[in-house]
């Protein structure tokens, strides 16, 4: 099979898996991993200087290079890989094999170490099969990449059931507090805010002081990572200024949900300044001082 016709023969998988054909949908996916794994041995060798990924946007890209510091040129391997090895993964949970779900994690991770998706799951099996250290290490590992607050929400989630589980109840509290504050719609977070109402674990009992500071004592973020915020604010003055108006919307209120109205407006004159200054924005096109139609959203649409 042409590599070229991968994301048709995954999106085939995937409508397999939702009509619960999953051993059809694993031998699909188990021959598209074969044949990626040619493709990759002749074309994608990997040296000190340089590294494949499959990011599927510019923000992945530009998020790693910030976040990761990772000196070597990346290249992109232009097929969707890091989808190829999570759906795999997804196939064969469906089918009861949590190891070997675990190992096409690990690759899709890999290929695009910036989904936060990928790593939840995987230290969701991981704690499956009793590893908790790695649980957590995989959790914590979220809160510096995450550019959804339904995944930071999570990891705040998996860190107030450790706390919990260890009798720290008022570290668990401090966790759902930061949990709730990214106003997702979860069914685990609602279920966790109502069994903590009125006990030693309930977040209304710790004021946002408190319940940062012993955030910190910990070694745990307060919140989302600005790094990234900025790096989705920087893509959506690039979308905006290649006149995808669309993009660049969801990219700003990405960025809001993460870090708040106020703080996202901040970061986002910060943004438009530093690119009017050098003249480019993160993709290399050229900018004016106007506001795009993202800023625009991110004024009008507050939390």
């Amino acid at each position: 099979m042409a590599l070229s016709a991968l994301s048709d023969e995954l999106m085939r998988a995937e409508g397999m898996m939702m009509q619960d054909q999953n051993e059809e949908a694993l031998e699909l996916l188990l021959r598209l991993a074969e044949d990626a794994e040619e493709y990759v041995d002749r074309n994608c060798q990997t040296t000190d200087e340089v590294q494949y990924f499959a990011f599927p946007t510019l923000f992945d890209r530009l998020a790693y290079r910030r976040v990761e510091n990772d000196p070597r040129k990346l290249e992109d391997v232009a097929e969707p890989f890091d989808r190829l090895y999570g759906d795999l993964a997804m196939a064969y949970v469906r089918t009861g094999d949590y190891e070997n779900a675990m190992t096409a994690l690990k690759t899709a991770i890999r290929w695009n170490p910036m989904n936060c998706g990928f790593r939840l799951d995987l230290a969701d099996l991981f704690k499956i099969a009793g590893d908790i250290r790695e649980h957590m290490a995989l959790t914590f590992g979220v809160f510096e990449r995450a550019s959804e607050a339904r995944h930071l929400t999570r990891a705040f989630l998996n860190f107030a059931a450790w706390f919990e589980a260890q009798g720290r109840l008022e570290q668990a509290a401090a966790c759902l507090r930061a949990a709730r504050r990214f106003e997702v719609k979860d069914s685990t977070l609602e279920a966790a805010l109502d069994q903590a109402a009125g006990t030693p674990k309930d977040p209304d009992g710790l004021t946002d002081e408190e319940a940062n500071d012993l955030l910190e004592a910990e070694g745990l973020p307060t919140g989302a990572n600005a790094e990234i915020a900025v790096c989705l604010l920087m893509c959506a003055q690039d979308c905006a200024a290649m006149g995808d108006r669309a993009t660049a919307t969801e990219m700003t209120i990405r960025a809001r949900d993460l870090v708040g109205e106020q703080a996202a407006l901040a970061l986002l004159q910060l943004v438009r300044d530093a690119a009017i200054s050098e003249g480019f924005t993160a993709g290399g096109n050229p900018v004016s001082g106007e506001k795009t139609d993202a800023a625009e959203t991110s004024d009008g649409e507050g939390k």
